[in-house]
């Protein structure tokens, strides 16, 4: 359970965290930054009724351009402003590695999750959590993976990562903490099947784990097609996340995510008789 605002985030199921990257140049989803735009993608996106809306504003995709901070700030409080008053009920995420960005969404728009996909190389961000009491989502990110090679046992050396972390989180009063394994994040194709094939080992930390696959190259690349031809593949990659224990699906396309949690439930049910 994570602690939302004044009720329990509860994980009887897997939830579906749904995509809104206001930026000109996302790989997959393109809200675009002026209002309008920006709106018609809100209300697409809460239409299809995700468990949690996550609003970023600076592209962490490779090769893409990280924005100044004032330019991050501006795109997000767009979104998080037509989120809080159209759909004011739906949990809203902020997808930043700035803790400067992160406090002014809490102070401001109340947000009710902070996205960080840099793994806390922010010092900061750990006084703005303190603080705020806000659940943070912990990436392992590139820089973690630097010395990797071909003979690296990555599930170790992402359990030991998150530990590292997660002991400075609860050092600092974080209590509420979900991992996310970083698919796409610095590791070659064979160590992202790696991850997703052994996801479960990931249970030993005891906390929630999340799982961002969406359209990504670890997809596309095997199967030399584009994102936009790669919602199948998506559906399968999130099929065996869930069947490897993931709680959240971080994705642009909800019903489809959705759809596939409630038949692996259904298998579920099924075996318990």
């Amino acid at each position: 359970m994570l602690s939302i605002r004044s009720y329990l985030l509860t994980f009887a199921h897997p939830l579906v965290m749904g995509i809104v990257n206001v930026t000109p140049d996302s790989f997959a989803c393109r809200a675009g930054v002026d209002e309008r735009s920006i709106t018609d993608s809100i209300i697409s996106m809460a239409e299809s009724h995700p468990d949690i809306i996550d609003i970023g504003g600076c592209s962490t995709r490779p090769g893409g351009v990280v924005v100044t901070e004032e330019e991050e700030w501006q795109r997000v409080a767009k979104g998080l402003a037509i989120v809080r008053k159209v759909y004011p009920h739906i949990p809203v995420s902020i997808d930043t590695f700035r803790a400067t960005i992160a406090a002014r969404a809490i102070e401001q728009f109340s947000v009710d999750m902070i996205n960080d996909v840099s793994g806390l190389e922010d010092a900061e961000m750990l006084q703005v959590l303190s603080r705020a009491r806000t659940p943070y989502i912990l990436t392992h990110p590139r820089s973690a993976c630097v010395a990797w090679t071909a003979s690296t046992d990555v599930m170790s050396e992402l359990v030991a990562f998150f530990q590292t972390q997660l002991d400075r989180l609860h050092h600092y009063g974080v209590a509420d903490v979900i991992i996310d394994p970083g698919l796409g994040f610095g590791k070659t194709v064979e160590q992202n099947y790696t991850i997703l094939n052994h996801l479960d080992y990931l249970r030993i930390l005891d906390v929630p784990v999340l799982v961002g696959i969406s359209r990504k190259s670890m997809l596309c690349q095997p199967l030399q097609i584009e994102p936009s031809q790669a919602l199948n593949a998506t559906t399968t990659a999130q099929t065996v996340a869930l069947m490897h224990g993931a709680d959240i699906l971080r994705v642009h396309d909800v019903v489809p995510a959705k759809q596939t949690i409630q038949i692996i439930q259904q298998l579920s049910a099924v075996r318990r008789l």
